[in-house]
């Protein structure tokens, strides 16, 4: 892999199927090959050129423009040409295999997924954390969740950690340095408040872990499955909640034969809905394959809301439905139709009670889906954090939790401190993918004299 991280690379830069402009991109060093072959002459870097595209005939294969960036001011940290054709799959596959052609004395072949940002990794151009942002501003399904994907590429969340960890190396170096000195006189320790320097850390990185949940959630959304049985409103509460015509409804058992879903936004959160089929026993085939992909989707919801009639709120069939329900998935009991009941809006523990037809309830039922999926406002930006960040953050603050415990610093205490310290540095280094002990040990030579 080495090797092949060495290899000239060519892809089509843009999604499949036609458009306006498509973009082939390639990125190596000697491409001078490649650029002259297919352009005719070398443009000028950074500047946009517009001019036929060859083949090796000589003819245009099409006209576009053409940016050349030398190494390394490039994405990928490489030579780099991009091609802006027309937005052809034909066309724009001819230029990959002009480049491929041209590119044969440099082993030139075709990209892997994800390989130009590999690359920019790589070559120091993004850190670990912006290089999984690239990835996530690509999927936002929110416009929240682009603009904390846009930040984090931006560096907001790599500087975050960074600023941690640099509080972490000074307070590693005053404990190193009394474990290897320990004759000296100076009560490093003490003097420089090390547990009050371990106390702002925590907080700070708390701070950071709250932020990184909450992105967490923005980035994922939560997949919401309502459940019930046949006639509860479940269709009529997907339009409810997207506040529009999704769903067919009908006073007829048995109208949703197959899952309906619908994207909503709260808080800049993404929601997927899915609206089942009417659970009961039934001899129609069709609607026995609708009632099985039901059950598919409630094992992999997030959350279930479990649709009840207010009017006759706990039938036998409602009961034998929520037995079956799996018990690791967060639910809430929805009790509909509270117009005809005449009941109230409210919530009662784990039932919400609404009225999808007159909307009464629903702003209520949709902060309880907030609630559930662990959101809160705040005034600060949130970070696009994926699972192995909350891990590798949780780690870090046990870690630190730990060094507390040991905060009475004697003489064994120092060594377990020193070394909890160590292990929440590791955790939060794997976060953005950089620094290691011969950085830790720079850093302690040019901040101590210790040349005697």
């Amino acid at each position: 892999m080495l090797s092949a991280d060495k290899d000239p690379i060519v892809a089509i830069a843009t999604a499949a199927g036609r458009g306006g402009i498509g973009v082939v991109r390639v990125s190596g060093h000697a491409l001078d090959t490649v650029v002259l072959g297919i352009l005719g002459q070398k443009p000028i870097p950074r500047h946009a050129t517009y001019l036929p595209f060859l083949d090796d005939a000589g003819h245009a294969i099409d006209q576009g423009i053409a940016i050349y960036f030398p190494a390394p001011h490039s994405y990928t940290g490489e030579e780099v040409l991009e091609l802006q054709a027309h937005g052809g799959p034909v066309v724009l596959q001819m230029l990959v295999a002009r480049c491929l052609d041209l590119g044969q004395t440099i082993m030139m072949r075709l990209a892997e997924p994800g390989e130009f940002t590999r690359r920019a990794l790589l070559n120091d151009k993004l850190d670990l954390v912006q290089a999984e942002a690239v990835a996530d501003l690509i999927d936002a399904s929110t416009q929240a969740a682009a603009r904390s994907a846009q930040e984090s590429l931006a560096g907001e969340f790599s500087r975050a950690i960074d600023a941690l960890v640099a509080k972490l190396i000074q307070l590693r170096m005053l404990v190193e340095a009394t474990l290897d000195f320990p004759d000296e006189d100076i009560d490093f320790l003490k003097k420089a408040d090390a547990v009050g320097q371990l106390q702002v850390i925590r907080s700070q990185l708390g701070v950071i872990l709250d932020r990184s949940r909450q992105g967490a959630i923005l980035r994922e959304g939560l997949k919401v499955v309502l459940a019930g049985r046949p006639n509860v409103g479940k269709s009529s509460l997907l339009n409810a909640l997207s506040e529009a015509e999704i769903a067919i409804v009908t006073p007829v058992a048995g109208t949703t034969r197959d899952k309906v879903t619908q994207t909503i936004q709260l808080e800049g959160i993404a929601l997927h809905i899915v609206d089942t089929a009417g659970l009961r026993q039934t001899e129609d085939a069709v609607e026995r394959i609708g009632i099985a992909r039901s059950w598919n989707e409630i094992e992999n919801a997030d959350v279930i809301l479990n649709l009840r009639d207010a009017v006759d709120p706990e039938t036998e069939d409602d009961r034998a439905i929520l037995n079956r329900l799996p018990q690791r998935v967060a639910r809430r009991i929805v009790m509909n139709k509270i117009d005809l009941a005449g009941e109230d809006a409210r919530i009662e523990g784990e039932c919400v009670y609404v009225s999808a037809l007159t909307g009464d309830g629903i702003g209520l039922l949709r902060d309880e889906l907030l609630s559930i999926a662990g959101w809160h406002s705040t005034n600060e930006s949130v970070y696009l954090a994926r699972a192995r960040h909350i891990e590798a953050l949780r780690a870090a603050q046990k870690h630190l939790d730990d060094a507390t415990d040991h905060a009475a610093l004697s003489d064994r205490g120092i060594d377990l401190f020193a070394e909890e310290l160590r292990l929440a540095q590791q955790q939060l280094s794997r976060i953005t993918g950089i620094f290691n002990a011969d950085d830790l040990l720079g850093e302690i030579f040019s901040r101590f004299c210790i040349g005697k």
